[in-house]
């Protein structure tokens, strides 16, 4: 599967492993998906986004940009205005991130029935 070996080991280089890498932060999705009807501005973006700090909001458009998810686009003006967008690269990911979404809607109960099973169970997330 994807780049498995022979053995059942994923290759370090695995491209499999650099997009699960990508959907694993959960501030990547949550902008992708705040910015798939258009350019935003960081301000709108925050508003949008509950929890999220302006600076994990910043580390998470620069992590965007640098692979080429998501577009910068600076506007002259006093103050200088920013906005981001979405690339054609970064509208590819929408669709897997609405079906990972839609499979949560479906099976979050379940899971959350899991986690209090297993801390009523007397086990902790250390173990």
């Amino acid at each position: 599967m994807w780049c498995v070996t022979s053995e059942p080991v994923f290759l370090a280089d695995c491209r499999a492993r650099l997009a699960f890498d990508l959907l694993g932060n959960t501030w990547n999705c949550v902008v992708l998906w705040a910015l798939r009807r258009g350019p935003r501005r960081p301000g709108e973006l925050r508003g949008q986004i509950g929890g999220i700090s302006q600076k994990v909001l910043t580390e998470t458009l620069r992590r965007l940009e640098f692979n080429g998810l998501v577009a910068r686009r600076s506007y002259g003006g006093s103050p200088p205005r920013v906005e981001y967008e979405l690339t054609p690269l970064g509208r590819t990911l929408l669709e897997p991130i609405d079906a990972f979404g839609a499979w949560a809607f479906e099976h979050g109960d379940e899971v959350m029935a899991a986690q209090d099973d297993y801390i009523r169970g007397g086990r902790t997330r250390e173990a």
